[in-house]
């Protein structure tokens, strides 16, 4: 059966792989930091049979002057790095990492590529240890045999221009830090603010303390009062928002549009305006 809810407990997963195929996606990766710290923790112990996709060079094509800092891959690579990993039609994926963000990013990518039957791991990989289940460093060779074939949704994006130009009645959510939304300067940055008529949910806050996401109705809470039809979802570059995306669905506000270039995009255009 396919899965029918975004997030997959570690419990529910070991029994998933005890029984049937599933392929497991490992998205480690420290966003604003030392960019291989993922890649070397996944080397050092991962769950078994788990493949490791970076944020950088497996999710996202490489920036260009606009864009923003993480683009969307390209089609054909992407889906060359998924058969690889043995993600085909029929199969089961889970996503996982430890920091909330990468792994809501590859869930999002592999849906608008058209694959549906995929979830988040609930806590990550440190939930996962915390419950004493077993760990490898075995990295698994490539498959061969298996094609995935991209079909791309374009309804859930929104373009810089959409955005720019968009009627009163569609929202728009920075899921940045409210210091980033603010206008504090960042490294990251090239100018601070954020898009004139957004409202800040920080992606942060889809979780709870440990790591794992927060119940359906306390994330309903968080937005309620919004159309997720009429809403387009941004942060720095396109994957914190994710984590707001996944958190809408587990609320289940389905619909709402991810910006992909968010503000590393916005940013680079000098004409864009600026709210702070």
């Amino acid at each position: 059966m396919p899965f029918t809810r975004p997030l997959i407990s570690v419990q529910d997963l070991a029994d998933l792989m005890s029984n049937e195929k599933v392929a497991i996606v490992d998205c480690r990766f420290t966003i604003g930091g030392d960019r291989e710290a993922g890649r070397r923790a996944y080397l050092a112990g991962h769950i078994p049979g788990a493949v490791y996709f970076h944020l950088d060079e497996d999710m996202a094509a490489p920036p260009g002057e606009h864009g923003g800092r993480h683009p969307l891959p390209d089609p054909a690579d992407f889906a060359a790095r998924l058969g690889a990993a043995g993600i085909g039609p029929g199969v089961k994926v889970v996503a996982y990492d430890d920091a909330g963000a990468p792994a809501p990013r590859f869930w999002w990518l592999l849906r608008y590529f058209g694959h549906d039957d995929v979830a988040v791991l609930d806590g990550g990989f440190k939930a996962w240890t915390a419950a004493g289940l077993p760990v490898s460093t075995e990295v698994p060779a490539p498959v061969t045999g298996i094609t995935f074939v991209p079909k791309p949704r374009p309804e859930m994006v929104a373009s810089m221009e959409e955005l720019r130009d968009r009627p009163l009645d569609v929202a728009v959510i920075d899921s940045r830090s409210p210091e980033r939304f603010a206008g504090k300067p960042h490294p990251m940055d090239e100018r601070s603010g954020h898009i004139p008529g957004a409202i800040n949910h920080f992606y942060m806050d889809s979780l709870t303390p440990d790591g794992t996401m927060r119940p359906a109705e306390e994330q309903a809470a968080r937005f309620a009062g919004l159309d997720p039809q009429r809403t387009i979802v941004y942060c720095g570059s396109g994957v914190t928002a994710c984590t707001n995306l996944l958190a809408m669905e587990v609320a289940g506000q389905k619909g709402a549009r991810l910006y992909v270039g968010s503000w590393s995009d916005w940013c680079s255009y000098p004409d864009n305006p600026v709210e702070r």
